[in-house]
């Protein structure tokens, strides 16, 4: 991941020196509902609360307080079709002021586990689809590393730690396109092999294109529970 990294340094650094510089401040609870099913099916019910707490420009004392984003709801069904390997496709509702935005996904999914760790990749695409606004595309690649903070493997009672690094492409028409970068390092801790919680920070980066950087700062906190 270190190319990674050396490209999101030049990236922060260059565009601060040449645009307006924007940051976004806020929290990204997360409830994750997920249920096995006959031949390898699992089926996951999603919902995010989007809470902003400041929003303002660097090197200007101006700033915006607290806003409620929107609410999101997702339904994904999922099927295992090989050792490492799952596809997936659901839809998503987006409750905001005034407005419900529709999104279709479609994801491929590989797991590569090791002695000490797991590396996942996947390849995702989404269609949102919002009132009087053009369809827009999503191309999106996730990598993920997690490994135990006890022992070989996470066990009940047990922290682990989670990175993902993640590129979304962004297409609106001809003339609109955008790439934002995501880096999410998280710990996460095991209560059971049904219910565990991860926490940390959701960075994300974009608006490279248009010269006029936006950085978002979000509290990440995921919980997840298998019924």
């Amino acid at each position: 991941m270190k190319p990674f990294y050396l490209l999101l340094l030049c990236c922060v650094f260059s565009f601060n020196t040449k645009a307006q510089n924007t940051y976004n401040i806020g929290t990204l609870p997360t409830i994750n509902l997920s249920k096995s099913l006959e031949n390898n099916w699992k089926i996951n019910f999603k919902s995010e609360f989007r809470q902003l707490f400041k929003t303002g420009q660097f090197g200007n004392n101006q700033t915006t307080n607290y806003d409620y984003v929107h609410t999101d709801a997702a339904i994904v069904a999922s099927k295992k079709t090989g050792l490492n390997n799952t596809i997936a496709g659901g839809f998503l509702l987006r409750f905001r002021d005034q407005d419900i935005v529709k999104r279709t996904i479609q994801q491929f999914t590989i797991i590569n586990r090791f002695n000490a760790f797991r590396l996942g990749h996947r390849f995702s695409t989404d269609q949102t689809f919002a009132s009087n606004e053009t369809m827009a595309l999503r191309l999106r690649y996730r990598v993920t590393f997690d490994i135990p903070l006890n022992g070989q493997s996470v066990d009940k009672n047990e922290w682990y730690l989670k990175i993902s690094n993640e590129y979304l492409n962004r297409f609106k028409n001809k003339e609109n396109y955008d790439l934002e970068i995501r880096v999410l390092p998280n710990v996460g801790y095991v209560f059971t092999d049904n219910n565990k919680l991860e926490f940390g920070l959701d960075y994300r980066i974009n608006d490279f294109v248009n010269q006029s950087t936006r950085q978002r700062f979000w509290l990440a906190i995921n919980w997840y529970i298998s019924i």
